[in-house]
């Protein structure tokens, strides 16, 4: 039996904004996901007096997080990923001064984590920005923000250097292609340039990020987090194969920014060739030399491109627009099923970087039954983690260096796709469905016992 690190940190991930919920207590502000109440890829709301949204109370983690806690405690986790929701700390985003309700918040938080040795690791911005950044300034379309961004940074790693030594940036910086109000701020029509220059605005962030990181937490270390989006070529004709390696490079192109220090060749050629002009400064060269010390990632599944244009007008209703790969069985919800692909994804960065790499997303979203004893027996969640682990101790004896992981949803939470619930990913099931309706207990699922032996026997109980 291949054996995980004794250092590996098992756990699970969570987000601010899909398990908070307390959306305008403690002195917080409004949010570019308080506005986009049908999730990542819905309308922007005006919120008004009286409207309502399931992530307004999501599932009330911002008062519930000590019984939650105490629940991953029992399941034996290392490392809970959490975020910590700007707009709580600068209501609007371009204070000179932080929200205390804010930040204490979440010093109680981490103390309740450091209770039971779980050790937290904290993104600073996942799917969310204070929406008063995007209507007073323009979002990360503005030069302005970055330096929003790095007092805000600044500011967190000043209040928790002694209690948060693992920190990462942007959650899924990649997302910013695919969904710009949620990544950058920027109307969903927006032209390619624009975008591109808010995502440069974003990268440049993130370095100075890292850089004041490094000054003020000199223990601590910082990565980035990218969507692993792993593209397979539909057949082996050479125009398929490179086009998968053009699809790949689309997002890879965010992690050779932040782990070498520089826009790499082909995407300088790629704006060349589209037009596309970005205002990069010779203060951001010089910013971007503070590269990350890890590199996060989420996984959940993989696709196939290829130069066949009657396939591919077939694959762009989804999110990724990727071609179905015929080798696969699918979720629920459409997702492709690949653990072998973690595997591959997990040697391709490590080969690519050659830094620690960290699983800080992977789950299952699927429709949970609640039997008439309270039981729920999702043993098709079981199934897919299973697989897909044992496919990460191949790759760490492969030879590729991993931190940790962090499952998705290791409690139910607000699904960012859709805002729905239904989709559950947890080991601990909350009561709770998409009008609202519910108690909001709390109860573990088939899968928090399995889970809990991964954990105490290091993944030697994965089969």
């Amino acid at each position: 039996m291949k054996a995980f690190p004794k250092s590996f940190l098992w756990g699970g991930a969570i987000a601010a904004n899909q398990v908070e919920g307390a959306y305008l207590e403690g002195g917080k502000g409004l949010s570019t996901s308080d506005v986009q109440p049908k999730g990542v890829f819905g309308d922007v709301v005006e919120r008004v007096a009286g409207d309502s949204a399931l992530k307004d109370v999501a599932i009330d983690f911002y008062h519930r997080y000590p019984e939650d806690i105490a629940l991953f405690a029992e399941m034996g986790f290392s490392c809970l990923r959490v975020s910590i929701a700007w707009a709580r700390i600068f209501p609007n985003g371009d204070e000179t001064t932080p929200n205390e309700a804010g930040l204490a918040y979440y010093d109680k938080l981490f103390d309740e984590l450091a209770k039971y040795g779980i050790t937290p690791l904290v993104t600073l911005s996942h799917y969310e920005m204070p929406w008063g950044l995007v209507k007073q300034h323009g979002g990360w379309g503005s030069r302005q923000t970055i330096g929003f961004f790095e007092r805000y940074a600044r500011t967190v790693f000043s209040r928790y250097k002694a209690k948060v030594k693992l920190w990462l940036t942007f959650n899924e910086i990649n997302m910013s292609l695919h969904a710009p109000m949620t990544g950058v701020g920027l109307p969903e029509n927006s032209s390619k340039e624009a975008v591109y220059q808010a995502i440069h605005h974003q990268l440049v962030a993130s370095a100075l990020a890292v850089k004041a990181c490094h000054e003020i937490i000199p223990d601590g270390k910082i990565g980035n987090m990218l969507l692993g989006g792993l593209m397979y070529p539909l057949t082996c004709k050479p125009e398929d194969v490179f086009e998968a390696l053009q699809e790949n490079r689309s997002w890879q192109f965010f992690g050779d920014v932040q782990c070498r220090g520089a826009y790499p060749g082909y995407m300088l050629r790629y704006f060349r060739d589209n037009g596309i002009r970005v205002e990069i400064t010779a203060a951001d060269r010089e910013a971007l030399i503070s590269t990350v010390d890890f590199i996060s990632f989420s996984y959940y599944m993989t696709g196939c491109v290829t130069t066949d244009e009657a396939l591919n007008q077939q694959a762009r209703g989804n999110i990724l627009s990727m071609v179905q790969n015929p080798h696969l069985a699918s979720s629920e919800w459409g997702w492709q099923i690949d653990p072998v692909g973690l595997r591959t994804l997990l040697n391709m960065l490590w080969d690519r970087w050659q830094k620690p790499l960290f699983i800080v997303e992977n789950g299952l979203g699927a429709k949970d039954k609640v039997e008439a004893d309270g039981s729920i027996n999702d043993d098709y969640r079981i199934a897919y983690l299973n697989d897909h682990l044992v496919q990460v101790r191949e790759a760490i004896d492969d030879g590729v260096e991993v931190m940790g992981y962090t499952s998705w949803g290791p409690i139910d939470l607000v699904s960012a796709s859709k805002a729905e619930i239904s989709k559950r990913y947890g080991f601990i099931y909350v009561d709770r469905d998409d009008n609202g309706n519910g108690t909001l207990a709390r109860s573990r699922k088939k899968s928090f016992y399995w889970y809990r032996d991964v954990i105490a026997s290091n993944g030697a109980s994965l089969k």
